[in-house]
């Protein structure tokens, strides 16, 4: 199975593009990709999941995990998810009302911050690129 992690800086945002299947057997990867971003003190984090075929419940523990480091140190998390499939993970775990979900790394970098305390954007409002 391929997966790859590729890290780069986008308007003083880390981007992490993730490849492949986000699960039990890669999510360490991107759990110990994030802590390493978050020791350097880059916690202006989106993972971008437009290269992610498949995210099981560790995947998702890892991006709420990627959440409470970023946040915890006066950060942001936002995630790019252009294919439903992945989209509709985000709504129906209602993750989607706590992070960012954007068609693009350009609507999260434009996108304006979802309250930590829970506030939620309209059920029907979309980020697209």
């Amino acid at each position: 199975m391929f997966f790859a992690l590729d890290v780069s800086e986008r308007d003083g945002w880390q981007v992490v593009g993730v490849t492949g299947e986000l699960e039990l057997a890669t999510a360490p990867r991107l759990r110990q990709q994030v802590v390493s971003l978050a020791g350097a003190d880059c916690v202006r984090v989106i993972l971008d999941l437009s290269g992610v075929d498949f995210i099981d419940s560790v995947g998702l523990g890892v991006v709420v995990g990627a959440l409470k480091r970023t946040r915890g140190r006066g950060g942001d998390l936002r995630v790019v998810a252009p294919q439903e499939r992945v989209r509709s993970l985000f709504a129906l775990t209602r993750l989607d009302e706590i992070i960012v979900v954007a068609d693009s790394v350009e609507a999260a970098l434009m996108a304006s911050a979802i309250d930590p305390a829970g506030s939620s954007r309209p059920e029907d409002q979309r980020i697209d690129g």
